[in-house]
C-alpha cells in the first residue's frame, strides 16, 4: 500500500554537505527525514519558491525534456529503504504508457515539486523509517 505524503520541511545548513527534507503523511501524523545533498536541497528550495535561474539547471532541464517529449510526471514513489538509503521511482506517463524511472528521492522531488507531482511512500518504507 502507498501512503500519500507532503514535503513538510526542508532544512538547509550551509555549513554541512548533508541537508534534510521531512516527509509527512498527507492525512496523518507520521513523518520521517531523508538526508540529501546540498545541491538537491537548493534545487528543491528554488523550485518551491519559484526562483528562476538565467539558464536551466539540471532539474529544470530534465523536467523540460520530459515535457517536450510528451511526458507528464504522474507521481513519485519512495519504494525502498536499504542500509539508510532511500530509493524512489519517478512515474512518467507518455502516450498512455506508464514509464518507471529509478531515481533518488531528492532528484524526483526536485523534478516534481514545482509541478505539484504527488509523492507516495510504500507502507513498508514508512514503517522501516520510523525511529
Amino acid at each position: 500500500m502507498q501512503i500519500r505524503v507532503d514535503l513538510a520541511k526542508i532544512i538547509i545548513t550551509e555549513t554541512s554537505e548533508q541537508q534534510i527534507i521531512v516527509l509527512k503523511e498527507h492525512d496523518g501524523e507520521r513523518s520521517f527525514p531523508i538526508v540529501i545533498g546540498i545541491a538537491e536541497a537548493f534545487a528543491i528550495d528554488r523550485r518551491l519558491k519559484g526562483i528562476r535561474t538565467p539558464r536551466p539547471l539540471t532539474h529544470e532541464l530534465l523536467a523540460s525534456i520530459i515535457e517536450k517529449l510528451g511526458g507528464q510526471m504522474e507521481k513519485i514513489v519512495i519504494n525502498d529503504l536499504q542500509d539508510h538509503t532511500f530509493f524512489a521511482q519517478l512515474l512518467i506517463r507518455q502516450n498512455n504508457e506508464l514509464i518507471e524511472v529509478d531515481s533518488r528521492p531528492s532528484d524526483a522531488i526536485a523534478l516534481g515539486i514545482s509541478k505539484g507531482v504527488p509523492i507516495y511512500v510504500e507502507e513498508k518504507v514508512f514503517r522501516d523509517a520510523q525511529p
